[in-house]
């Protein structure tokens, strides 16, 4: 469990810094500069809790898991935003500054839904890959 835990944290930190990279040459920043955080392999870790779900739901339309992902992910988001904003006092990924409509308390932007939504996807394929 511990080697998958790690797999899933630098997996989970590779794409982050693929998705900010593109996003800075969306901005127009052809250095294409990323940013993750420390937090975020133990954060991206824990979806190795996350594969006794996907058994579960193994045998589901695959749309209906894309949609158990996509809250899933927002759920996760926005409990380990909360618990990281009360132990260090910020949360990394802070949307605050997003238009009001387009965040959860500062913590998730419903505006990535399409992407947690695939993203689910691609945890199953990794889990039944390892």
């Amino acid at each position: 469990m511990i080697k998958r835990y790690a797999i899933y944290g630098i997996i989970g930190w590779f794409i982050e810094v693929l998705w900010t990279g593109f996003a800075s040459a969306l901005m127009g920043d052809w250095r294409l500069v990323s940013r993750t955080y420390l937090w975020m392999f133990f954060i991206y870790g824990l979806a190795v809790f996350l594969e006794p779900v996907h058994e579960q739901i193994r045998h589901y339309y695959w749309w209906v898991r894309g949609i158990i992902w996509m809250v899933v992910i927002f759920f996760l988001e926005y409990t380990t935003g909360f618990i990281l904003d009360v132990l260090i006092g910020s949360c990394p990924w802070n949307y605050a500054n997003n238009t009001p409509f387009s965040t959860v308390s500062g913590y998730v932007r419903l505006d990535y839904a399409p992407a947690w939504y695939g993203a689910g996807f691609f945890f199953e394929k990794v889990h039944d890959y390892l």
